[in-house]
Order: structure tokens, then sequence, then C-alpha cells
């Protein structure tokens, strides 16, 4: 666990200063204090999903891009595409294979 946190923890040092942001205005930004965001970038302390929520809004990215540095930055934004695979993260596997079917048939016809 101390090395998930703390790979979390690099990730989110890396968006905050790809952002240009000081561990200050970071936490100004998601609201938590700079304590909180310090103990963080270290992997002293984990983060709860809404505290990962919190600081994935302050740097603009995807919380997943918390997670994975193979995402480049930005590819998950918040948008029509992650609205798109949240709905369909909750269908079953006989409906996706329909989707599937409806999608191909679309872009043939596009094509």
């Amino acid at each position: 666990m101390d090395d998930l946190r703390k790979r979390f923890g690099r990730l989110v040092m890396a968006h905050r200063k790809r952002a240009g942001y000081t561990q200050e205005q970071l936490a100004e930004r998601a609201g938590v204090s700079i304590d909180t965001i310090s103990k963080i970038e270290v992997g002293a302390t984990g983060a709860r999903f809404p505290m990962i929520e919190k600081i994935a809004v302050a740097l603009g990215v995807d919380p997943a891009e918390l997670f994975s540095p193979a995402i480049p930055s930005g590819a998950l934004r918040r948008g029509p595409l992650l609205d798109l695979t949240t709905r369909l993260a909750g269908l079953s596997e006989s409906e996706l294979r329909w989707i599937r079917g409806v999608i191909e048939a679309a872009l043939k016809k596009g094509a």
C-alpha cells in the first residue's frame, strides 16, 4: 500500500508542477490544507475518493490521471467521452455488444 501512496503522491506532484502551482496554490484550489497536499505528495498519507476528486478538479485532470503515468496529461479530461464511458461502464455485456454494433454501423455509414 505504501508503494501505491508514493506513486499517487509523485503523480499529484508532477501534475501540480506541470500546472505551475505551488503546494499552497493547489491546496487553496482544492480546498484542503497545505499539510494534506504535502503528506499526499510524499506518500505519508493516502487519499479517499472525495479528496482525489477535489485534487483532480483543482489540477484540471481526470482522477484516473493521478494513478497512471501512461495516460497523457489531459487525455481523459471531463467531457462527452468521459460521460459516455461512464454510462457504458454500467451496461451488461449483451448491451455493450449491441452498442458496439450500432457504433460500427454508424462508422461504416460515415466512411
